[in-house]
């Protein structure tokens, strides 16, 4: 958990207890925005797992170098004044002083950029996947096909007026994306329109869906649970209801949906005769 999601909802663990309010409210973080709710969603990704250990290690090194600039600041303010220093040194440079101030700043970019450049690698490059899943971008909604099971679907938001309890205004969708736990799915996104982005914060997804492009992706979630996501791209009037609802499930539940969605979903033919042509 990112140190200011945790600082922060501990703070809202507090002020719930002391106002008859439930401490786990304020710690449910996964899955979907929560109310006072600071930094990442709760990780459920290994990806997700490693990008906020690096948020987390970037948040120590702009705190120290934050506390160290203040620090030099109020010492020069309090020792280096008209008051205190009526005559001023008429030093022009120091050889030690500049060879440190140029070399720790490349000691620092350094120490970022061997977790970021590998992070970068961890998101980029694909391992053998369990399952392959195509996101397609309309306007305003997702498609989703499952190739390797010929399924094919659309998913739309939920209007305000059809939620049911406990189901999050504007990220509920009619019809879910359903995934085994702790495989690797593979994740290949299109759009047919305009650009959109898939994106899961949970999972530490986020893939631009660009018409005549396929762009890849993947992720594995650990947890059982439902999680939520919203296309991150501006897209045209209704961008803001292109919600993305992902269901994690036990092996044994995705069997069980896998076999009814065969039977619900199943995708067209890919040839079909039309006036006595294969198409």
């Amino acid at each position: 958990m990112r140190l200011t999601t945790l600082i922060a909802a501990t703070v809202a663990a507090i002020a719930a207890g002391l106002t008859g309010g439930f401490v786990n409210e304020a710690f449910a973080a996964a899955g979907q925005p929560t109310d006072w709710a600071m930094g990442f969603q709760d990780s459920v990704s290994p990806v997700m797992d490693d990008l906020v250990s690096f948020d987390n290690l970037l948040l120590v090194i702009i705190t120290a170098i934050s506390i160290f600039v203040l620090a030099l600041l109020l010492i020069i303010m309090i020792r280096f004044n008209a008051k205190a220093n009526p005559e001023p040194s008429k030093t022009t440079h120091n050889t030690a002083i500049e060879v440190v101030w140029t070399i720790v700043p490349i000691l620092v970019l350094v120490m970022i950029a061997i977790p970021s450049f590998r992070l970068l690698y961890k998101q980029m490059v694909v391992p053998e996947a369990d399952l392959t899943i195509k996101a397609i971008g309309y306007q305003w909604y997702w498609g989703y096909e499952y190739p390797d099971d010929d399924i094919a679907f659309e998913s739309l938001m939920v209007e305000d007026d059809e939620l049911q309890p406990g189901q999050p205004r504007l990220l509920t969708t009619d019809t879910d994306v359903v995934v085994p736990v702790n495989k690797t799915v593979r994740l290949i996104i299109t759009a047919e329109d305009v650009i959109h982005a898939w994106a899961i914060p949970s999972f530490g997804v986020k893939m631009d869906a660009v018409p005549g492009r396929l762009n890849e992706t993947w992720f594995r979630a650990t947890e059982v649970g439902t999680y939520y996501g919203q296309c991150s791209e501006l897209c045209g009037v209704r961008h803001a209801f292109m919600p993305i609802t992902v269901k994690v499930v036990s092996d044994e539940e995705y069997a069980e949906w896998l076999q009814w969605a065969k039977e619900e979903y199943a995708a067209a033919p890919a040839s079909v005769q039309v006036a006595g042509v294969a198409r």
